[in-house]
């Protein structure tokens, strides 16, 4: 059988020098390719960004990774998840043996995983020795809970922040030209929820949903400790201030992991695309810690956990899909991922209407 050899892409000039000057080359460029302008819709938008970030006229997502980061929670001991705490430490296992639903997603999306513990268990590190891509970060089997005092201290915060600006490090490394977070955490809903509440004014009521899955009592314990949490950890502090203030009063060192990655990304203009609900409370701590980290940020769907949908319109954030998941683990990421590598694909591979020699009926403004 005889195929026909795919075409030459076409030749793409070098990237201008000034961030003005590349907006407008990559702008120009979607509006020459054989297509009517904007026909592609999100798909020329998410191009232009990942153009933008990288610097260059030829964006590429093909070489990506997916962060799961894994932590406990003291809160648990309120009866505010369906499942015990040992299930994260079994889980992280799960992820390590290629067995869980993110492992499945990720070799179709064909990304690599990394699976850090932030703070499930210190002594992790040596049952899992073997995986190259386990990273042993936990300096606690969880935080406390936020009911009792702070859940975290200042100190096991920047541990965590680090843990995440670490794999940013390792990304740039292993010439990652995407990034994803993703987490597992037993009670993390409740942390998030609490955060997300404390930084946008919001009653619980709006913010809180069902996680893992709780019953009605179990959805109002969880309202009824957020509540509580917002009462007893109250600041006057404003912007940064009272982010990290809420991420150490009742945040969890996976989501604390999470918002180093993401500020850690923004200062290396590296895409990252952000998961659902846990991890988008990650980012609204980062944007409230450095605004600008938003330009980086690609959010993955719009989960089923109640709050998400408001959490994302406060961060003026247009989720990618919308399929109803709630599982985590980075799930919506790699689901996400072909869509990125599309639009890069797309950016450079299609050929304008000069090098096609295709007539462009759009080069001429309509008469009036």
């Amino acid at each position: 059988m005889i195929t026909s050899p795919e075409p030459e892409p076409p030749a793409v000039p070098d990237a201008p020098a000034s961030a003005e000057a590349l907006l407008r080359a990559l702008t120009l460029r979607l509006d020459s390719q054989t297509k009517p302008p904007g026909s592609l819709g999100v798909l020329e938008s998410l191009g232009l960004r990942i153009g933008m970030l990288q610097g260059t006229l030829t964006p590429s997502a093909e070489r990506s990774r997916i962060c799961v980061f894994a932590g406990n929670h003291g809160i648990v001991s309120e009866g505010v998840s369906a499942f015990p705490s040992e299930v994260t430490l079994q889980m992280v296992g799960n992820f390590l043996e290629g067995g869980a639903a993110i492992c499945v997603l990720a070799r179709l999306s064909e990304a690599s995983l990394h699976i850090i513990d932030a703070g499930v268990s210190p002594q992790a590190a040596a049952k899992w020795t073997a995986f190259d891509t386990f990273f042993p970060r936990a300096q606690r089997a969880g935080t406390r809970s936020f009911l009792e005092g702070r859940a975290m201290t200042s100190q096991e915060c920047d541990a965590a922040l680090q843990a995440g600006r670490e794999q940013v490090h390792l990304a740039a490394r292993d010439g990652i030209q995407i990034l994803g977070i993703g987490e597992m955490g037993i009670g993390n809903t409740t942390s998030a929820a609490a955060l997300c509440c404390a930084l946008l004014n919001a009653e619980p009521s709006s913010i809180v949903g069902r996680g893992t899955g709780v019953d009605d009592a179990g959805l109002e314990r969880k309202r009824s400790a957020v509540a509580r949490a917002l009462q007893f950890h109250h600041t006057n502090l404003e912007n940064g201030d009272a982010a990290r203030h809420w991420l150490e009063a009742v945040g969890g060192y996976e989501i604390a992991a999470m918002t180093g990655c993401i500020l850690e990304a923004a200062d290396a203009r590296l895409p990252l695309v952000v998961d659902g609900f846990i991890a988008t409370a990650a980012a609204l701590v980062a944007s409230r810690l450095k605004p600008k980290s938003l330009e980086v940020c690609f959010f993955a769907h719009q989960s089923a956990e109640g709050g998400h949908p408001l959490v994302l319109a406060a961060l003026g954030a247009t989720p990618l899909l919308s399929l109803g998941l709630r599982l985590g683990e980075g799930s919506g990421v790699a689901l996400a991922l072909p869509l990125l590598r599309a639009a890069a694909r797309l950016m450079c591979e299609m050929a304008t209407f000069e090098t096609a020699g295709v007539s462009n009926a759009f080069e001429a403004e309509p008469p009036v």
